[in-house]
């Protein structure tokens, strides 16, 4: 037995001396470095080891990056650089690190250094021009921004009638979209590549001119029928639930519904074109009131068309007067946000934002609720068209329904159709190679996520040839559970919040249903790891077991910082809930500012919520971070409660892919820098990113 066993170990080091001596050998074959330094040191016998010294604490960087460690990676990068100073690749790969870690100016500084160099052409200058870009815009709603067509869905494909005059389209969270056709009565949904992957069908009545649909606070979808004079609703995955209403003049009676809205409160309100009037239904179709008569203030409606629930308001089109007019959520006139003759013939009108888009004959404007100034976004050209509804999508890009053309234009701002898609290959898992497995994020310019895409609109190569075997895993949009971090407060007045924190804790916890993670972190001078695990451990949460002591000087940044740092290697779908009075100290951004942390969270797909234990608003710094990164904002004892919070953050678009496939390369024992690339298609635009990776070792 005892000569088996010296037998094997003889054995394995032999193997590892045979290693040792070809070390020299694979470094100045198989390394990826180009740089004039590693050429002469390669070509040196003598120096070989130095240029074999930084490649192996850039094989170690590369490992340390995929498991998230990103500081880490960042030490073994500069250390490699020590030994190569001038080497593109390890540049590139100290921005990328840099990056993650939210320190976006050090990325474009190496990044800068690298392309000046000669390095990466257009893709690296591309990815140098977004992120530059980024760090000084946000992907909030822009009055003023123009939009031109990126795509369309056609109702016609030869021969074959996909749909006839759209009127109405209503995006879902995963990029694709409902189409109401009022020329084939019917409700159709499309994915993001123009494919139909649903037709609604109607017992026995069938629709009959469907005009508008709206999505309800509970998730169906409301259709108006402008001959049917009818309402009917639908499942949010298109199932018929019932219809109400009726044709006349009474409560609850209609001649040709047209738009829809809805309130804070769930009441439903359609304009009556034929009774010219606004018709108020409750949330289960009961009718009760209507308005918009002539009285001593108000002269009347004479064509009323769009309407939209807007800033506490209901806000009606008239197409004859070509105004929009205000009305209080009784019916009470309140005076005009758009003088007459704004319009031509305004048709739907949808909010976004602080903003209402409406539809005009060939025009889509923007109005802002607050003042009533109108700016143009959209304009379809000289062509026969005739716009009646637009709305954005999940992606950043605005849909408009031509009912003349017959066509569903995919609008996008100018800006995204030339700098293309923003693609990332955020992980490598070569741990069971050949096979391996990307983890692919998909963003526009302005860091919104690009949701809905299949396995068609990737290509995935190896050294520029197609790879085997590629398949398309999932997508984290469709994910529905999520992890998340409580960040509690403790300064010395939201310590005065005792029962409003654990209020929220408890019923956040309790929202969860059992699913996903939960770590609490208490910010104080230093930040304190609390509790990590399941939800169900924190449902009885005390505030009196918290070993962070209150304090005048929270370092907030410090907290995030250590909230994201264990949310990075979480489920996709990850936030951090912020529990505060929504005061700020001097000392809350001492070492992070606001744009790092900002960074850290958007780079690394986790958003910031903010629960106010108090009813006062939070500080501009919380709420700045809060906005920045698709996160909501929250009072404790908000009438629908906190259940929401959970829902929200899943809502909350997505864009990573998973693909995996076999490779062709060979690893060279785990010590060759194996590359890969990626190519994201949509429409008329596309991004590409490449890297590497190694194969376990021998």
């Amino acid at each position: 037995m005892r000569k088996v066993i010296i037998k094997s170990l003889s054995k394995k080091i032999l193997s590892s001396l045979l290693l040792l001596l070809a070390l020299p050998l694979l470094f100045s074959q198989q390394t990826p470095f180009s740089s004039e330094e590693a050429r002469a040191l390669n070509a040196s016998g003598t120096q070989t080891a130095q240029s074999a010294r930084a490649f192996q604490e850039f094989r170690r960087g590369v490992q340390a990056y995929y498991r998230g460690a990103f500081n880490d990676a960042i030490l073994q990068f500069e250390k490699s650089l020590s030994y190569l100073p001038n080497e593109n690749l390890i540049l590139d790969w100290l921005g990328k690190s840099y990056y993650r870690s939210g320190i976006e100016g050090a990325a474009l500084q190496q990044w800068q250094f690298a392309s000046d160099n000669g390095y990466g052409g257009l893709l690296l200058k591309n990815q140098i021009e977004i992120v530059r870009d980024r760090r000084i815009t946000d992907n909030a709603y822009q009055s003023s921004v123009k939009y031109t067509e990126s795509g369309s869905f056609a109702g016609l494909n030869g021969d074959v009638m996909i749909f006839s005059q759209p009127v109405s389209v209503l995006p879902e969270a995963d990029g694709s979209v409902w189409v109401l056709a009022y020329g084939t009565n019917e409700l159709i949904k499309i994915d993001i590549n123009g494919l139909v992957v649903n037709r609604v069908n109607v017992p026995l009545i069938g629709l009959d001119r469907p005009l508008d649909m709206i999505r309800t606070q509970e998730g169906n979808i409301l259709v108006s029928e402008s001959a049917g004079d009818r309402i009917s609703l639908f499942s949010g995955k298109g199932s018929f639930i019932r219809s109400f209403g009726e044709k006349g003049v009474g409560i609850g009676q209609m001649v040709g519904p047209q738009y829809l809205a809805e309130d804070d409160s769930g009441n439903i309100y359609v304009t009556d074109f034929g009774n010219s009037r606004v018709d108020v239904f409750d949330k289960d179709g009961k009718g009760l009131f209507y308005f918009g008569g002539k009285s001593a203030e108000f002269a009347g409606l004479k064509a009323p068309t769009g309407i939209a629930f807007a800033g506490g308001e209901i806000c009606v089109a008239d197409a004859v007067t070509g105004a929009v007019y205000r009305f209080d959520t009784a019916g009470n006139y309140t005076g005009l946000l758009c003088k007459e003759k704004s319009f031509i013939k305004p048709e739907s009108m949808k909010v976004w934002g602080g903003y209402i888009v409406v539809c005009d004959k060939n025009h889509v404007y923007s109005v802002d609720v607050s003042t009533g100034a109108v700016y143009e976004n959209i304009n379809t050209g000289n062509a026969p068209s005739r716009v009646t509804c637009a709305v954005p999508d999940a992606n950043g890009n605005v849909l408009v329904s031509d009912i003349v053309s017959n066509e569903v234009y995919i609008m996008a701002k100018m800006s995204e159709l030339i700098g293309g898609l923003f693609v990332q290959i955020e992980r490598v898992d070569a741990s069971a190679f050949p096979h391996v497995t990307l983890e692919v994020k998909v963003e526009n310019r302005h860091r919104q996520s690009i949701v809905g895409l299949k396995d068609v609109n990737f290509l995935v190569t190896e050294r520029k040839g197609t790879v085997q075997e590629l398949k398309f895993e999932g997508s984290a949009f469709a994910n529905d559970i999520a992890d998340i971090t409580l960040v509690i407060d403790r300064s010395l007045s939201s310590s005065r919040h005792r029962e409003e924190l654990e209020s929220a804790v408890r019923e956040i916890a309790a929202s969860m249903n059992g699913q996903g993670s939960v770590r609490v972190i208490s910010a104080g001078s230093m930040p304190v790891l609390e509790y990590s695990g399941s939800p169900s451990g924190i449902e009885k949460f005390s505030a009196s077991a918290l070993k962070n002591p209150p304090t005048s000087d929270v370092r907030l940044d410090s907290a995030l910082r250590l909230g994201i740092n264990g949310l990075i290697t979480a489920e996709k779908k990850r936030a951090i809930i912020y529990l505060t009075d929504g005061d700020v100290g001097q000392s809350a951004f001492t070492n992070y500012s606001l744009s790092d942390l900002s960074a850290y969270l958007n780079n690394n797909s986790v958003s910031m919520a903010v629960v106010m234990l108090s009813s006062r608003a939070p500080a501009k710094e919380i709420r700045y971070l809060s906005e920045h990164t698709n996160g909501g904002e929250y009072y404790v004892y908000r009438s629908q409660g906190l259940a929401d919070v959970m829902k929200d953050i899943l809502a909350i678009p997505n864009g990573m892919y998973r693909l995996s496939y076999t490779s062709m390369l060979t690893k060279e024992y785990g010590q060759a820098y194996l590359p890969v690339e990626v190519e994201a298609y949509l429409m008329n635009r596309s991004g590409r990113a490449e890297t590497g990776y190694f194969a376990p070792l021998d």
